[in-house]
């Protein structure tokens, strides 16, 4: 497998709460402040791998983001941040903010915008190196059938984009319908959406193994 992260990259992981998980709003937070989920693990990990490799690890998700709204930010929290990899983790407040408000993003507008994102950063920084992170919940907490169905749609849609782009597709909800069958939803994602300490260990690992570190 070739490996997604070099010497001297600067990693920017991008999202909604999953990512954030408490990270510092600081804009100076390098390598640490990284929040307490997956983020902080793989940061952890690499940092202690590769001393001499000079990574630079940025986390820039923000809880309760829709496509929308990371996309209303791309400037400021992606263009400009020059990130040599770029992984983004998106789509579950997309249906949420629908079934809870109605004021979610559709999954034919999700799509659309998902790829004006990715268009204008890769114009930007014609050598980004992109990592789609499948979306995913657990049938339990908030979860009910009805959005299961729609985030079937919404993962589809990532994997396309990742497979149109070249990018590296890190299978989130593949792991956790593995997971399930060890221990109950609860145990990995207690309320469906956010994951448990052991939820966040096993994103870490999948991660890993996607992107070939």
């Amino acid at each position: 497998m070739k490996q997604t992260i070099n010497a001297k990259d600067t990693i920017l992981f991008q999202g909604d709460s999953i990512t954030d998980c408490g990270r510092s709003r600081d804009d100076n937070a390098v390598n640490s402040d990284l929040g307490n989920g997956y983020v902080t693990f793989i940061a952890a990990r690499q940092l202690a791998a590769r001393p001499a490799d000079g990574l630079r690890f940025l986390n820039r998700g923000i809880s309760g983001n829709r496509i929308v709204d990371m996309y209303a930010r791309i400037k400021g929290d992606a263009i400009n941040l020059n990130p040599q990899v770029l992984s983004i983790l998106i789509g579950v407040n997309d249906t949420w903010h629908e079934f809870a408000g109605q004021n979610g993003v559709a999954v034919p507008k999700f799509e659309r915008i998902f790829r004006n994102f990715l268009g204008e950063v890769r114009d930007a920084l014609p050598n980004v190196r992109f990592v789609l992170c499948e979306p995913f919940v657990l049938n339990c907490g908030v979860v009910t059938r009805e959005w299961i169905v729609e985030m079937d749609m919404r993962r589809a849609v990532v994997r396309k984009i990742a497979k149109e782009i070249k990018a590296v597709f890190v299978p989130f909800q593949t792991m956790f319908d593995e997971a399930v069958k060890q221990a109950p939803p609860t145990y990995w994602a207690s309320d469906g959406v956010h994951p448990t300490l052991a939820g966040h260990e096993r994103m870490t690992q999948t991660w890993l193994e996607a992107v070939g570190a």
